[in-house]
């Protein structure tokens, strides 16, 4: 990127860090940083500052110049010092300016544009290279008691972490070993939609016709049905702008578990779903008009051969996600608020699974309730069967997700 597009104004006020960043104090080889956490992925990787910038970072606010901050400073630090630190964060895309909106941009439209959709978790949450990650899959599933069934419909299971889930994993998809399906239709969490504001507002199902890359095997998309799901696709709420796909994780994690039991070609129809909080607190507005009718579309285009993967985990609570309380103080609670959840989805009651979020407005912060309820509202005459249940702590923030799968059969 130009240089020439940097700040570079000694008196106009500074844009401020973006709000998306998590700066995180860390320690390295004995010095104390300030870590800055992208999840987008726009600012140089690793990027960290000594904590000692902290007072100046306070002071960047869209409101204040660096010749006021200078002056703030009592001749410690110089307007022209101030300048090349301003833009070395600006470089290294951590304020809110025309050089990062530019490279953001650039990324997003890069990856629209392109026909295929590359891991995003390769190389970080399990191998990137394909022989590796084959032995690392059959390692999770051997000597499993695996049990598989010779007919469902879908299976509803999470996407937390390998490291947290892999004996869950393995317990709900071992059961589909058997199943030949010819299309899956995923349904999954969208973590990253609300990070485009303006794109998604009027789209809850966010589809891509990009073919999905693993390091072991390339996953065709249903380029007919997705199609057939387009028409009038604003009248279902469904969009084919797909940036929120680039380094959605609920989707691959699916995928990397599919590559190992099913060794068979079929095509999938990637859709993320979006957030349902309108319809906790009214439920017969525009949303509840477009989940209506996306599923209508759905239950139409269902077949026989096609299969279901909805991804979604339940409750996050604690600190880390905004609670006051620490989560092991509020585990009895959340576990009640989860059982009733998954009872309903067992049920397949989709009323009473809305009712049950709507009375606490999803405290609890349940992320599969989305793509779970639109799968509720598409098929009919299914049983459900709870597969596993499961609470993780992550003692150092005193927070804790839970998480759970449910296997969906003819009834």
């Amino acid at each position: 990127m130009n240089d020439t597009l940097l700040f570079d104004s000694l008196t106009s006020p500074i844009p401020g860090i973006r709000p998306d960043l998590n700066i995180i104090p860390i320690k390295d080889e004995g010095r104390d940083l300030l870590y800055f956490h992208d999840v987008m992925g726009y600012a140089s990787p690793n990027f960290a500052l000594d904590h000692q910038v902290e007072t100046v970072l306070s002071l960047i606010n869209d409101r204040t110049s660096i010749k006021e901050i200078a002056k703030l400073s009592n001749g410690n630090i110089s307007a022209d010092e101030l300048l090349e630190f301003i833009q070395l964060l600006d470089q290294n895309r951590i304020l809110n300016t025309k050089h990062f909106k530019l490279f953001s941009n650039k990324i997003e439209k890069q990856f629209e544009s392109s026909r295929v959709r590359k891991p995003a978790l390769s190389g970080r949450s399990y191998p990137n290279n394909a022989e590796q990650l084959k032995e690392y899959l059959a390692s999770l599933f051997e000597g499993y008691d695996q049990s598989p069934v010779t007919h469902a419909k879908a299976l509803y299971a999470p996407h937390i972490d390998l490291s947290v889930g892999e004996n869950q994993y393995v317990e709900a998809f071992s059961k589909l070993r058997n199943l030949k399906p010819k299309r899956v239709v995923i349904l999954a969490t969208s973590h990253y939609s609300g990070y485009f504001p303006g794109i998604y507002d009027e789209f809850p199902f966010i589809a891509s016709d990009k073919d999905f890359l693993l390091p072991n095997r390339t996953f065709e998309t249903d380029s007919d049905f997705i199609n057939q799901l387009r028409e009038n696709d604003s009248d279902t709420g469904l969009t084919m702008a797909d940036r929120a796909h680039r380094i959605e994780h609920s989707i691959e994690t699916h995928l990397l578990f599919a590559s190992h039991i099913w060794e068979h070609d079929f095509q999938i129809v990637p859709i993320l779903v979006g957030s349902f909080d309108e319809i906790l607190y009214h439920n017969s507005g525009d949303l509840a008009a477009k989940i209506d009718r996306f599923t209508n579309k759905l239950k139409v285009l269902d077949s026989e051969d096609t299969f279901y993967l909805i991804s979604g985990d339940l409750s996050h609570v604690g600190k880390k996600f905004g609670d006051q309380t620490n989560a092991s103080l509020m585990k009895g609670e959340i576990q009640s608020i989860d059982n009733h959840f998954m009872n309903a989805s067992v049920n397949m009651d989709s009323n009473q699974l809305l009712e049950n979020l709507a009375t606490h407005y999803d405290s609890s912060r349940i992320c599969g309730f989305p793509p779970l309820y639109t799968f509720i509202n598409s098929i009919d005459n299914l049983s459900g069967e709870q597969i596993n249940y499961h609470w993780w702590d992550e003692v150092s923030t005193e927070s804790a997700v839970s998480f759970g799968s449910i296997l969906y059969r003819k009834a």
